[in-house]
Parts: C-alpha cells; structure tokens; sequence
C-alpha cells in the first residue's frame, strides 16, 4: 500500500478536494480523484522533501495566535482604507534584512506575510537575505522592520531548526 501511496495524508486531502471540487460521490470522479491522489503522492515522493522538525509546538501556538491577531487588525484597517476613513495613508515598498535562509520557514513566512491583508512578499533575495515587501499603509517603516523581526523570524527560527 506504501508503495501506491507513498505519502497517504497528502493523496487522502487531494482526493477529498478532488471529491468536493466535483460535487458528486459518482464512481467516475471518484476514479479520477483516485488516479489524482496517487500521482500526487509519487510528485511528492519524486522531490524527497526531508523530514519536517518542530522544534517548540508553543511557540509555533503563539505565532499562530499572533497572526490571527494581526490578520484581523490588519482586515480593519485595510477597510478604514478602503472606505475613506484614513485620508493619510501613504503605500510604498519596504527592505528587511532577514536571517532566515530555510526554504521551508522562508515559505510560511511568505504565507504569513501575504495573508495578512494590506502586505504584499514582493521578492526575496537568496544570497543577501533582502526581503522587498509592499505595505498598503505604510506609517512607520521602522515598526515594520521591526514587526516581522521579532513577531514572525525569531519564533519561525526557533520553531524548525
């Protein structure tokens, strides 16, 4: 069975988004999302991802608190935007020099970041570390330097080793 499903969590969501994409529970679909789901888990198979560590599941609990809290501030005030009520809005794009090189929790910080509305991950550069991000409400670069330093890169550094 391993053999045909080499990664069974990830072929059992793919065959259950293939289901729910369809609306039916016919056999013919159900076929295809069967076809899907173990092609979907040899792709994965074929790019030998290493095995993922948390190191700290409290701290990664407390980001995920953090970004819920910033998702929602961050919502309302792109709505004070969106509705006229901040006249003094400036946007612009901001630098920050990241320590993280990890693809994996450079890809989470990436999600966080564009997730949360009003911000955008423009570019990343690999070999100097510079993260170019656009802010729709840009007030105080320094706050956001700051933000994504010691709110979202230090815990993701300590979270996967």
């Amino acid at each position: 069975m391993r053999r045909l499903f080499p990664h069974p969590l990830i072929s059992g969501a793919l065959f259950v988004m293939w289901m729910l994409l369809n609306q039916t529970v016919s056999p013919g679909p159900a076929l295809v999302g069967i076809v899907v789901a173990a092609l979907g888990g040899w792709a994965l198979d074929l790019l030998q991802p290493p095995p993922l560590r948390i190191r700290r599941p409290m701290i990664a609990l407390k980001l995920l608190g953090h970004v819920l809290v910033d998702v929602a501030q961050s919502n309302l005030g792109v709505a004070r935007v969106i509705f006229g009520q901040r006249k003094d809005r400036r946007t612009g794009f901001i630098r920050v020099q990241l320590a993280l090189r990890d693809p994996r929790p450079l890809a989470l910080l990436a999600c966080i970041l564009t997730a949360t509305p009003g911000t955008a991950w423009v570019e990343f550069d690999e070999e100097d570390g510079w993260l170019l991000l656009h802010v729709l409400d840009l007030v105080d670069e320094a706050t956001w330097v700051s933000i994504i330093r010691e709110r979202y890169e230090q815990p993701l550094m300590e979270i996967f080793p």
